[in-house]
């Protein structure tokens, strides 16, 4: 299996920073490996200080229910199916969007996680994380 390299990480780190800077929210983003292990976290200047734990658990929600975390938003809330699953894992379940799974063909490889900005905001700079990484494994 493919592992997600720290030169891979870096473009990433920059392609999500970007993006953060182009819709003007300082953001932290967050690369784990297919364990949940961080690779790398980055946090903007003025980025939120509690920003920090919730885009690693992000990345790591993403991968260890192979899902994006904006999925279990609707599973996780009071009558949903899971409801209560964030209270499992010592609490580190996120139910809102920002976490992404790294996928090569269909295997996941790892999951970014961002966090600093509105919900719709964090998913776009994760988005942009993923596609740097999509880019860089079809060359």
């Amino acid at each position: 299996m493919t592992k997600v390299t720290l030169a891979t990480v870096k473009e990433m780190l920059d392609a999500a920073e970007n993006k953060a800077k182009e819709i003007g929210v300082p953001m932290v983003i967050t690369i784990v490996d297919d364990g949940g292990n961080l690779l790398a976290s980055h946090r903007m200047d003025d980025a939120l200080l509690a920003s920090i734990d919730i885009s690693l658990n992000k990345a790591w929600t993403s991968v260890a229910l192979k899902m994006p975390t904006n999925q279990l938003t609707s599973l996780g809330k009071p009558g949903g199916e899971l409801f209560g699953i964030h209270t499992t894992n010592d609490s580190r379940i996120v139910l809102f969007g920002g976490g992404i799974p790294l996928t090569i063909e269909g295997t996941i490889v790892g999951a970014a996680g961002v966090s600093g900005g509105s919900v719709e905001n964090d998913i776009e700079v994760a988005e942009a994380a993923v596609e740097a990484f999509k880019v860089i494994h079809s060359q």
